[in-house]
C-alpha cells in the first residue's frame, strides 16, 4: 500500500512538473489571466454593490460577508482553471479520438490519470486575489477568527473542491454515451456562477435548487459561514456527507462507463 502511493506521488509530481515546464514558456499568460482576473473581481464586486444597495446587505448578509462568498468563489474558480479545466476538458477529444484506449492500457488507474495529468499555473492569479479578498473581507467584518473555525473552513473548502471535481467527472464520463457533453459541462459552469453570492440572495425555488439538486450552497456559503463563525454542525456535516457521496459515486460511475466503453481498436 505504501509502495503503491509512493508510486502515485511520484507521477503526479512528473505530470505537473512537465505540465509547469510547457506552461511557462509562455509567461505574458500569467499577466493576460491576472488582468483577466481583476477585471472579472471587479465586475463581481461592482454587481454585488448594486445588488446589496444603500442598507449594505444582500440576503441577510453583510457586505463584508457576501464578499467573503465572493472570494470563496474566486478561489474555486482558479482551482478549476489550475487543474479541472485543463484535465476534465480532454476527456470527451480522448474519447472522440480513440486515445482513451491508451489511457486504460497505462500501469495506473486511468480516473487518476485524466484528473491530474495536467496543471495550468494560470489559474494561481485567481487562488491569490480570492484569498486576498477572504482575507480583507474579514477583518473589515470585525469577527475574531479562532483557529477552529480556519480549520474548519480549510475543510470545508476540500469538501467544496472534491464536489466541484464530481460534477465535472460526472459530465464529462457522459462522454462514452454522448458526443457533444462538453456543451453541457460549459452550462454547469455558468450555472455554478451562483455560487459567488450567499444562497440566501435567491429566492425559495433557487435556494432549493441550489442546496438539493445543485450544491452550490454548499460550495461557497457553508465554507463562509464556518469562517464568520456562524456554520451550524448540521450544513457542515452535510457538506462533508455530500463530498463523500459526490465522489464514490463518480468513482462507481466511472467503473460503469468503462464497461459500456467500445474501444477504437475493437
Amino acid at each position: 500500500m505504501q509502495s503503491r502511493s509512493r508510486r502515485y506521488w511520484l507521477s503526479l509530481c512528473s505530470f505537473w512538473g512537465s505540465s509547469l515546464e510547457a506552461e511557462l514558456e509562455y509567461q505574458l499568460n500569467a499577466m493576460v489571466e491576472l488582468l483577466s482576473v481583476l477585471g472579472n473581481l471587479a465586475g463581481s464586486v461592482f454587481v454585488l454593490g448594486l445588488l446589496a444597495g444603500p442598507q449594505r446587505q444582500i440576503g441577510g448578509w453583510s457586505w463584508e460577508g457576501a464578499l467573503l462568498v465572493l472570494g470563496i468563489y474566486t478561489v474555486l474558480d482558479g482551482v478549476s482553471s489550475c487543474v479541472l479545466q485543463p484535465n476534465l476538458s480532454r476527456i470527451v477529444n480522448h474519447v472522440q479520438n480513440g486515445t482513451l484506449d491508451y489511457v486504460l492500457l497505462k500501469p495506473i488507474d486511468s480516473q487518476f490519470w485524466l484528473s491530474t495529468r495536467n496543471l495550468s499555473p494560470w489559474g494561481l492569479p485567481g487562488v491569490v486575489a480570492g484569498l486576498a479578498l477572504m482575507a480583507w473581507a474579514t477583518l473589515q467584518q470585525g469577527i475574531k477568527v479562532s483557529a477552529a473555525n480556519v480549520l474548519l473552513t480549510g475543510t470545508l473548502l476540500l469538501a467544496s473542491m472534491l464536489i466541484l471535481y464530481s460534477l465535472w467527472f460526472l459530465l464529462a464520463s457522459l462522454s462514452i454515451w454522448f458526443v457533444k457533453i462538453w456543451n453541457a459541462t460549459e452550462v454547469l459552469r455558468y450555472v455554478l456562477v451562483a455560487g459567488r453570492y450567499p444562497v440566501q440572495a435567491y429566492p425559495p425555488g433557487l435556494r432549493i435548487l441550489f442546496t438539493f439538486v445543485l450544491p452550490v450552497a454548499f460550495l461557497t456559503t457553508v465554507p463562509a459561514q464556518a469562517l464568520l463563525g456562524e456554520a451550524s454542525w448540521t450544513w457542515s456535516l452535510g457538506s462533508l456527507a455530500v463530498a463523500a457521496v459526490s465522489l464514490l459515486g463518480t468513482r462507481l460511475f466511472w467503473q460503469f462507463a468503462l464497461r459500456h466503453y467500445t474501444s477504437a481498436s475493437s
